[in-house]
């Protein structure tokens, strides 16, 4: 029976080499194909391909399992849930893949895309290009249909010019330009406020005009510390919470 490709990652050792693992399998598993296979590989297998000890290996199963993600049996293996979708908080322990693996798991809509002058709030991140690429997606619950948020992403043009349109459908910005338009991603910012919706979010969000959400920025550099990308994302403030974990060391 053939099993399931996971992605591969870098692995950060400053980071829990379990949670890393974790994070990327759980991004290639929401983010895959309806035709990919359910049978995930062996503990020894997915161990090698991580390059982490099979005791590693396991904890980052056990994660996923006890999310719901997969289900492991005694002589048959280990299998994704194919219904089964993300439900826990975002948690960012400092990861671009647990970045990307909370953004993934939805279904997205693009709603449209274009070029357009650098906003003027926006002036300090793109000093040195008149226009930046603009992509308004909306993604919603798999299984519900129920939207969760809508984002705008403001992409400097040269990587703009490397991303299919079909990419941001299946997968989040941040795995599309680090894997297909090939940006050396460095760091991600993040900032999150609370706001009230506007009409545009209280359409989309199918929310309660001036009901409250969260209003997330994400700024993402290159490793010279040039802004490659701005997110500007409004959830549902009943559908998220975010959890940050700061490393003492």
């Amino acid at each position: 029976m053939t099993s399931f490709a996971p992605d591969s990652i870098v692995l950060n050792r400053k980071l829990p080499l379990w949670y890393q693992v974790s994070q990327s399998l759980r991004a290639s598993i929401l983010g895959r194909s309806p035709q990919d296979p359910l049978r995930l590989p062996t503990e020894e297998q997915l161990a090698g391909h991580y390059g982490v000890s099979v005791l590693t290996m396991r904890q980052a199963l056990k994660e996923l399992e006890d999310e719901g993600l997969i289900s492991r049996h005694r002589r048959r293996g280990t299998f994704i849930e194919p219904h089964a979708r993300r439900g826990s908080p975002v948690r960012l322990l400092g990861s671009v893949d647990a970045i990307v693996a909370q953004q993934s798991g939805m279904t997205t809509e693009l709603l449209d895309h274009g070029s357009t002058p650098v906003p003027g709030e926006l002036a300090e991140f793109f000093p040195d290009v008149g226009e930046v690429s603009t992509y308004h997606r909306l993604r919603s619950d798999e299984k519900t249909g129920e939207p969760t948020n809508h984002a705008r992403n403001y992409v400097r043009p040269e990587l703009a010019a490397r991303i299919d349109l079909d990419d941001l459908v299946r997968w989040p910005m941040t795995k599309v330009l680090r894997d297909v338009a090939g940006a050396d991603i460095s760091r991600i910012t993040d900032t999150v406020e609370a706001r009230l919706a506007d009409p545009e979010t209280s359409k989309l969000l199918q929310v309660p005009l001036l009901s409250p959400i969260l209003h997330y920025t994400g700024v993402t550099y290159d490793a010279a510390g040039r802004p490659l990308d701005v997110a500007v994302i409004h959830y549902r403030g009943d559908r998220f919470s975010f959890t940050v974990t700061l490393d003492a060391t």
